[in-house]
């Protein structure tokens, strides 16, 4: 017998899905949050047997890592396993089974080409013209609308899909979806170049100095960039560092 939970108590686990990361440690990981966003819907399936809750909520509780802005995805499904009465070994299994393509596929998308990318087009726009305030605004309005898209399908899935959801993730083509953000990534990343180069007090005008800083760190990249930790992250951090100092000096 399949159990119901209540619309409400779904809306209360997605938004405590923001907050998983709050008690992250070494031993858990995201496992305390993971039960903590849980509990409502926990609660609203058995909120008449308090023991099912104890025991469910502690399984939850356990070692659990995934990224947090696909973690909707294991919420949503492990939930849908509470309610269809799968039992413990089956719910640890699952998530088991989840947590590394979940962690890799974040990690890919969403820090490694997502977050530089939309950082490089706000670096450009500002170059081009676009007053500082204005580009946060365009970063923040950006990127905000996809990891929140991102959380919301997620969790959507999961609740629909449960323990096949796997096939759901296979059908999206996250990994394509990455390889396609990077090429526009790419493309934003030349406009930029661009725009630091001919833009009224960019590099040209800057002098011979940071000319051939600016080439040095270029070549630099284009030897070793792909040892990089996430080097596309760690390209948009080191430029983000290099015009702030650049302009602090000036």
């Amino acid at each position: 017998m399949r159990l119901e939970i209540k619309p409400s108590a779904l809306i209360a686990v997605f938004m405590r899905s923001f907050l998983v990361q709050g008690s992250w440690n070494y031993h858990t990981m995201l496992g305390l949050g993971f039960a903590f966003a849980m509990l409502p819907g926990l609660r609203s399936l058995y909120e008449d047997n308090e023991d099912m809750l104890e025991k469910s909520l502690k399984r939850h509780a356990e070692h659990f890592n995934a990224h947090p802005y696909l973690i909707g995805i294991a919420l949503g499904a492990s939930l849908r396993l509470e309610a269809e009465g799968a039992g413990a070994n089956t719910v640890r299994s699952f998530k088991t089974a989840v947590r590394g393509p979940l962690g890799s596929l974040g990690d890919s998308l969403v820090w490694a080409t997502w977050l530089p990318g939309v950082s490089v087009l706000a670096l450009a726009l500002y170059w081009l013209g676009l007053p500082g305030s204005m580009s946060v605004l365009v970063f923040l309005l950006i990127f905000n609308a996809g990891h929140l898209g991102l959380r919301i399908w997620g969790f959507r899935v999961g609740c629909s899909e449960g323990r096949d959801v796997g096939r759901k993730l296979q059908a999206a083509d996250l990994s394509g979806l990455t390889s396609r953000l990077r090429g526009v990534a790419a493309l934003l990343l030349g406009l930029l170049v661009g725009a630091l180069l001919g833009a009224e007090g960019g590099l040209v005008s800057a002098g011979l100095l940071w000319v051939l800083l600016s080439a040095a760190g270029f070549l630099a990249g284009l030897v070793a960039g792909h040892y990089a930790w996430r080097p596309a992250a760690a390209t948009v951090v080191l430029s983000i560092v290099l015009l702030t100092t650049w302009g602090l000096l000036r």
